[in-house]
């Protein structure tokens, strides 16, 4: 992560070719890595420092001896000039000729030149404040994902048989079980094994209330555990934690350039000879043909030069973007690359999976239904005969009994009746609990009791049966219950315009019912192959579709559609396909996500018009005599300076 996190960021010279110059190719040779450690330390800072000395010290000079001013200033332009020249060069012999190092050179000389020494040290030096800036305005979005990293302890509290020891965390192998004390960030991915306690999760989620967890939840590393000691067992390494991931995943992203990012970097590459076409006809021409003062229109011409730098155009999707992608991030929503998060925002159809992704993915008891025995009763021998399963359904139905504080008994004799349910001797009495048409072949099952199954079963859920003896004592109905803000989420979605379409492989009733109960289209009993096809024939119909899934066959949709969405705790197929992810699973957020797009595109929008408007209107007032060298720097300056901040405001915690 270290190592990808510096190819993606760290300062570069621009006669090189590394990966972080690629990202940055349309800058052509200017140096906008972002500042590792204190502005003061870094190399540009250092640069920046000794220039403005030098110029106050040739201020001085210039001060008490008049007479040698000029060379004063000539010095200090060149301390600052010469690494700039330097870059511009190495620029040129890298196939660009025209980088912005190579219009201030040309600028910084001609104004030598002409005689403009003092002008000419006062612009160097404020360019070298403006490239010190947006440093360190390009790290903050670096540091605001890197920071996630330092969330993760770098110890961890092993369990080995009955003893403990504490080990690195980076050591920790997946199934190794970890002690986590009240008060202590938890040290990898991992599910709980024994305990129960509320867990902080808002510096990896945003969410502000403690989560209550217990065996068998999920807990993510960089969390902070609450009131009671935890036992969990790892479930991925150091480098595959969540929070890695995260860091990978946009350091990975930052390489991916959006349409309108690759669009300013073309752009660039014909408006940068083109100024430079242009400071030259202004120096020429007016003297040439009109009579024209020579020092006057060649003074307007390298102030044109200046005005000309693209470096706060073309800085301005990119900075947007990188703070975007870690915003996003710090909320657990990752996208890989700039085309996907400006994609999002033309998102006209979402088609959602189901299990996993608008249900929480495993079954939960809806209704304990009693006919014969009291619902506590029926609850309790239930649990009884399922204490000791794995099935998801007598992990509900054991879960309903701990939520309720009801204490199994002890069955005996147990036995499994294929396809039929389970049965065991408990208090005395044989008790069985299965399907409904096990049930009647041992009582008599009332055709009131008959209607109340149907009724649960047109709702899309499961129902079992207990028998106590020979009597009919209740029903026990589960499904899959929708994610707690799956309603909320979707009527953000249709809000914004959104057209939302369910697509799952279940049964037609069960899906039916859940989407009745989220108010969503629904597309039952699929393949996976369908869920292809369908997203293919949204498209036809004209719209920008998005896929989101968590499963291995959403796999084919995923990679089908405009935009593929991976929910939180899916499989790394679906992972891998996706164009971007849902870590924390929170149906709310797939809208949050299309916000922070379009958030993203204004910005960007913003950004462009700033970048132009000052260049206008300094040109304008340049070549009518108003303005000169110094306003010229300063507006290239003030305007890259702008351009960054404003994307920085992405940074800001998502609502």
């Amino acid at each position: 992560i270290q190592e990808a996190s510096h190819n993606a960021h760290a300062g570069h010279d621009h006669g090189s070719k590394s990966s972080a110059e690629g990202k940055f190719e349309g800058l052509h040779g200017h140096d906008h890595g972002s500042s590792e450690g204190p502005w003061w330390a870094s190399k540009k800072g250092r640069l920046t420092i000794l220039a403005g000395a030098s110029l106050a010290v040739a201020y001085g000079i210039g001060y008490l001896v008049p007479a040698i001013e000029t060379y004063a200033y000539t010095i200090a332009m060149l301390v600052g000039l010469v690494p700039i020249a330097r870059r511009a060069i190495m620029a040129a012999l890298a196939g660009t000729p025209f980088s912005i190092e190579m219009l201030m050179t040309i600028a910084a000389a001609g104004a030598l030149v002409i005689n403009a020494t003092e002008e000419a040290a006062a612009v160097v030096f404020l360019f070298l404040v403006g490239e010190l800036l947006e440093g360190v305005a390009a790290g903050k979005a670096r540091d605001s994902i890197k920071s996630l990293t330092a969330l993760v302890p770098k110890t961890a509290i092993l369990e080995e048989g009955s003893e403990t020891r504490e080990v690195p965390a980076e050591t920790l192998a997946v199934g190794s079980i970890i002690m986590v004390r009240p008060g202590d960030r938890i040290s990898a991915d991992g599910v709980i094994i024994a305990g129960e306690s509320s867990i902080d999760e808002a510096p990896v989620t945003g969410e502000s209330v403690p989560v209550r967890k217990a065996v068998d939840d999920t807990v993510f590393a960089g969390t902070v555990n609450g009131d009671a000691v935890l036992r969990v067992r790892v479930t991925a390494a150091a480098a595959d934690n969540t929070i890695a991931r995260v860091v990978r995943l946009v350091e990975e992203a930052q390489e991916s350039k959006a349409p309108t990012e690759r669009f300013i970097d073309r752009f660039s590459k014909y408006y940068t000879p083109g100024v430079v076409v242009v400071a030259a006809l202004v120096a020429v021409i007016p003297p040439l043909f009109a009579g024209g003062i020579w020092s006057e229109w060649v003074y307007k011409g390298l102030a044109v030069l200046l005005i000309g730098c693209p470096c706060a155009l073309v800085i301005s999707t990119p900075a947007a973007i990188a703070a975007s992608l870690s915003s996003g991030a710090r909320r657990g929503l990752l996208l890989k690359g700039g085309a996907v998060l400006e994609g999002l925002g033309n998102l006209t159809a979402i088609a959602f999976d189901k299990t996993g992704t608008l249900t929480e993915g495993k079954p939960q008891v809806t209704d304990v239904v009693p006919f014969g025995r009291e619902s506590e009763d029926v609850l309790r021998f239930a649990a009884a005969l399922e204490v000791g399963s794995s099935h998801p359904l007598a992990l509900a139905i054991l879960s309903k009994a701990k939520e309720e504080g009801i204490v199994p008994p002890t069955g005996t004799d147990a036995k499994a009746l294929g396809g039929k349910g389970v049965s065991a001797i408990v208090d005395g009495v044989e008790v069985f609990f299965g399907s409904p048409r096990a049930a009647a072949e041992r009582v008599p099952v009332p055709v009131a009791h008959l209607e109340k199954i149907t009724s649960l079963n047109d709702e899309g859920k499961t129902v079992s049966v207990l028998v106590i003896g020979d009597v009919l004592a209740g029903a026990i109905a589960m499904r899959d219950e929708p994610r707690a803000d799956a309603v909320a989420g979707l009527k953000a979605l249709t809000d914004a315009g959104i057209k939302t379409i369910m697509l799952t492989g279940d049964n037609k009733r069960t899906a039916t019912a859940i989407g009745a109960q989220l108010g969503i289209e629904v597309r039952a009993e699929l393949m996976p192959e369908d869920k292809q096809r369908i997203v293919g024939e949204l498209k036809k119909e004209g719209y920008v579709v998005g896929k989101i899934g968590d499963g291995i066959n959403d796999a084919p949709a995923l990679a089908a559609a405009d935009v593929g969405i991976a929910m939180g705790g899916g499989t790394d197929v679906a992972l891998e396909t996706a164009d971007a992810a849902v870590l924390h699973g929170r149906v709310a957020d797939v809208a949050l996500m299309i916000d922070l797009s379009k958030r993203t595109m204004r910005n960007i929008f913003q950004n462009i018009t700033i970048a132009l408007s000052l260049k206008v209107v300094f040109l304008v007032t340049t070549i009518l005599g108003i303005t000169g060298l110094w306003p010229a720097i300063l507006a290239d300056t003030g305007a890259t300076v702008l351009v960054t901040m404003n994307a920085l405001r992405l940074l800001r915690p998502i609502r």
